[in-house]
């Protein structure tokens, strides 16, 4: 489902912090309150201590922090709540996730065990989700599925994707601090999310030509995943897409399939007092499991 909410001026936000010489900290979140789900995050803590180029926090002070926060393991975050916790546990990127063993019972063939992971790597100064990933083993038995996932999380494989995240995201938001430092953006004043208001002050808020669904991913559908994906979207005076950005990040998949979605988008210009304008609005979309 999309929806209209709201509109905003061209302003890019300057990401919070600078990169410096110091190592990046880094805090590994609970992945549940199962004795699996802490298990797995010590885990990974402990593999990633191993890199030197790394700060890891310190688990029980992240859990009181994060605790502190109200946190209560959400996996589909704004950037402004995402930066928030961030700022709370004192920390340049943060992992959180999902980690459950489940037996199962298929209609065809023997019993087995699943043992997943579901780990966001999100960059406290940006908010924004860098990497998602969902291991996944099954076994006869729980022991061995959940010992191949632990192996796979203390893996050189996965702390190198960790680490191409983390430089990743400190060579953009470098370049996004210098390019706020010298563009010069255009100020457009924010309207309401309410047409009548906006018809009100003389403004027309953009349509677009036709609606469009993001797909529902198989990566979503593996995950049974169901989440809300916020995006901001900068349109030009004749109504095109000229910019996305995910405002409010859900993984499995979904950010992607939404952004590809609304690329394809046309809109009626947003129009103020008779003339066409650019201007900038976050669309919503709902996404849900599809019916088995």
């Amino acid at each position: 489902m999309l929806l209209l909410l709201c509109v905003f001026p061209f302003l890019h936000s300057r990401a919070a912090g600078q990169t410096s010489t110091r190592p990046p900290s880094v805090a590994v979140l609970d992945f549940g309150d199962s004795t699996i789900a802490r298990q797995t995050a010590d885990k990974l803590a402990a593999s990633l201590k191993r890199d030197t180029s790394l700060t890891i926090l310190d688990r029980d002070q992240v859990r009181a922090a994060a605790k502190g926060a109200g946190y209560t393991g959400s996996m589909n975050m704004s950037l402004d709540e995402a930066r928030d916790l961030g700022a709370v546990i004192g920390c340049d990127f943060f992992i959180l996730g999902d980690a459950q063993t489940l037996r199962r019972s298929p209609s065809a063939g023997p019993v087995y065990f699943e043992s997943y992971v579901s780990v966001f790597f999100v960059s406290a100064r940006s908010g924004r989700l860098l990497h998602w990933e969902r291991p996944s083993f099954k076994d006869a038995t729980a022991a061995v599925a959940e010992h191949a996932l632990w192996a796979q999380l203390s893996s050189g494989d996965t702390q190198r994707r960790y680490e191409v995240a983390i430089r990743r995201a400190e060579e953009d938001e470098r370049e996004e601090r210098e390019l706020t430092a010298t563009a010069q953006i255009p100020i457009i004043e924010a309207a309401p999310d309410d047409e009548k208001i906006a018809a009100a002050e003389g403004l027309r808020l953009p349509r677009p030509y036709r609606r469009l669904v993001p797909p529902y991913p198989e990566t979503a559908a593996r995950a049974e995943a169901e989440a809300m994906v916020d995006v901001l979207v900068e349109l030009d005076a004749s109504g095109e897409v000229t910019r996305v950005e995910v405002a409010r990040w859900a993984g499995f998949g979904l950010d992607q399939a939404t952004v590809d979605t609304v690329r394809k988008l046309h809109f009626f210009p947003a129009m103020r007092d008779g003339v066409a304008i650019p201007i900038r609005v976050l669309l919503r979309y709902n996404f849900r499991k599809p019916p088995k």
